[in-house]
């Protein structure tokens, strides 16, 4: 059972290589720095005054798919559809002259992934904002959150904005879904091989 599963890896990792869009990660343009620890990823700018951190993780940013759509449309000579990666994200805004941190809580709603055309929509949305002291690393629930589904509408849009200044709009998003998909794909290659010399090992 265990060769024939090794096999089964090594050609479900070929495979994969062949699909595979980058070999090295995509780069998010507008001057982020990006750090990777495992399945976390960090991306940090600076601008006048201020250091913007945004941070998400792979696990679990693949939604699930519809299956019973993908595969009555698939052509017999199709490859399967292709997973995009659309991770909650972190932003935090940092100034330089202030003890706290601006912590914005964003996602990509299901439903507005792959909706062309609508000029107006954001691809993401702010789902709670805080502001937690800066330097700490565990958020503390004692502080006010704020969620943004009761929200003056106003409020939020100057929130988005707020957060456009600072290079966090619907372009970056689009990019960092391309990072965040690239980075996923990279790490269950890794899986397969891991499991591959995990199950061959005697």
């Amino acid at each position: 059972g265990d060769k024939a599963f090794a096999q089964f890896l090594t050609d479900e990792i070929k495979e994969e290589k062949k699909i595979q869009k980058h070999k090295s990660l995509p780069k998010v343009s507008g001057g982020w720095e990006l750090e990777v620890h495992g399945t976390e990823a960090k991306l940090v700018r600076k601008i006048a005054g201020e250091k913007i951190t945004v941070t998400f993780n792979i696990n679990n940013s693949i939604p699930p798919s519809a299956e019973e759509d993908t595969q009555e449309q698939q052509k017999p000579d199709e490859q399967e559809p292709e997973l995009t990666s659309t991770p909650n994200f972190v932003v935090e805004v940092i100034k330089d002259d202030t003890k706290q941190t601006l912590v914005l809580d964003c996602h990509f709603p299901e439903d507005e992934v792959g909706h062309e055309g609508e000029e107006e929509s954001d691809i993401f949305t702010i789902r709670e904002v805080s502001f937690q002291p800066t330097g700490e690393a565990d958020w503390k629930d004692t502080n006010y959150t704020l969620n943004t589904d009761s929200l003056d509408w106003a409020l939020y849009d100057h929130l988005m904005d707020f957060l456009a200044d600072r290079g966090v709009d619907n372009t970056f998003a689009d990019e960092l879904i391309e990072l965040s998909t690239a980075l996923e794909h990279q790490e269950y290659i890794k899986f397969l091989e891991d499991l591959k010399s995990f199950v061959k090992c005697q």
